[in-house]
């Protein structure tokens, strides 16, 4: 008896020091054996009531056949060739959406067209509108096909400018606008070969899902690189307390951020039970050609952890992290590798996020970045950029390594960071080494 208990124990602390060792490097998990993703049914839209004239709308059409598919066990659905006018729909289990070729599935410009209900927004819940493709607790969800999905955001982009103009204190969210694609609570989603663009809001949001994939997707606003660019909040992608990511081979020019990683806010963050850790998130052969940059942790996120990011292009900064002085954060295990500069970009944003933040009382709360790494950074770009947390934020190792790059400007902004490395870094052809503190550290105040 003795024996055995001794092999117990001896198991089961080898399968916690393998658990321990699990970090940055891993890839999100992907499930052994996932079931059929795709029903052998197929339905065509097109010979079911819609009409790709550009101009009928068919949310009725799609949405009754959306139903049907789902009450005879599932089914896939064929968006032909075409512009199929239509406001929310709303996917079921075993329903999937399938883009052929030319076809665009096209958001209507009738904001009531978008019903509205209790859903997760920047960071909590609140009545918003739906967006153009719903899915919540679905499981094997696949958005595939050649096709695009197009928000018609210009008008919604033009009423929150002259909100603006007319009431700089105006938010995101005091103009409603729609998000093209809202996934909560889902399993095993796959969305590929889609082109978004003009989206209205955020381009996906994936809130609370597990082991998605989305690849060879493009993410455009258009006049992205226009400072007013005419396409206020139009992210990319939004991953919101969700796990086990994949991102690949994707193409983003947005108005915002291009790949948000987002979780809670405010002094209570880390108890709130609706935001999980972002966590296991793999960004790997993307292009970023205007928005936020490669990856953003933030505007609103409290713990984000083991992101591994490769061989990618940025015309835009490489490593982002937004730190709110009203938030507990914790940004750790973060591996950005292979990355290629080219126009006016940077490699480092980190600093304070001051848009909207408020205390609500509190003490200001204490944040933590530790273990980055950026290394095997080429080309061409603006700068270093900026390294700069607030008065309790706790700085473990930020390494710049291996990398050989020209820069328009070499000096860096750097903070109160005694952990900062640079690790055979080349700069305009002369070795650099880590800068020093050069400018002070803010502090805030309930």
């Amino acid at each position: 008896m003795k024996k055995n208990l001794s092999l117990a124990l001896l198991l089961l602390s080898s399968c916690l020091a393998t658990g321990a060792m699990a970090s940055v490097n891993s890839k999100p998990h992907q499930p052994k054996a996932a079931a059929t993703a795709v029903a052998e049914k197929r339905y065509n839209i097109a010979d079911h009531g819609a009409v790709g004239d550009g101009v009928t709308k068919n949310t009725e059409a799609i949405q009754r056949l959306i139903d049907k598919s789902a009450k005879e066990g599932g089914a896939t659905l064929v968006i032909p060739k075409g512009v199929f006018v239509t406001g929310s729909i709303f996917l079921k289990q075993g329903v999937n959406l399938e883009f052929q070729e030319g076809s665009v599935l096209k958001g209507s410009p009738d904001i009531n067209d978008y019903p509205k209900g209790m859903t997760r927004i920047e960071g909590h819940f609140e009545p918003w509108r739906s967006a153009l493709i719903n899915a919540d607790g679905l499981q094997h969800v696949r958005i595939t096909g050649k096709g695009t999905l197009d928000g018609s955001g210009k008008p919604f982009w033009l009423l929150f400018y002259s909100r603006r103009q007319a009431d700089p204190k105006t938010t995101n969210l005091s103009v409603e606008r729609p998000r093209l694609t809202f996934l909560q609570n889902c399993k095993d989603v796959k969305i590929d070969g889609i082109d978004y663009t003009n989206s209205g809001f955020w381009n996906l949001h994936i809130y609370k899902c597990q082991n998605v994939t989305v690849n060879n997707c493009r993410f455009v606003a258009p006049d992205g690189k226009v400072p007013d660019n005419h396409a206020p909040s139009s992210d990319g992608i939004d991953v919101d307390s969700s796990q086990d990511l994949t991102i690949s081979n994707c193409y983003f020019s947005v108005g915002d951020d291009d790949i948000a990683l987002k979780g809670s806010k405010g002094p209570m963050a880390m108890q709130d039970k609706d935001s999980p850790p972002v966590e296991r998130i793999y960004i790997h052969d993307c292009v970023f050609e205007a928005g936020g940059g490669v990856m953003t942790c933030g505007s609103e996120a409290t713990i984000v952890r083991n992101v591994k990011i490769e061989r990618c292009t940025t015309s835009r900064t490489v490593c982002r992290l937004k730190l709110r002085p009203d938030t507990p954060q914790q940004y750790e295990n973060i591996s950005i590798s292979d990355i290629t500069l080219k126009d006016g970009a940077q490699i480092f944003n980190i600093s304070p996020w001051l848009q909207y933040f408020d205390l609500k009382g509190q003490e200001p709360p204490k944040s933590v970045i530790r273990n980055v790494t950026v290394s095997n950074v080429k080309g061409s770009g603006g700068g270093l950029g900026m390294i700069v947390g607030h008065s309790l934020t706790t700085f473990g190792d930020i390494t710049l390594k291996d990398s050989n790059v020209t820069l328009a400007k070499t000096d860096m902004r750097v903070g109160n960071i005694q952990t900062l490395k640079f690790e055979n870094v080349t700069v305009n052809g002369q070795p650099m080494q880590a800068p020093a503190t050069n400018v002070p550290t803010p502090e805030f105040k309930k």
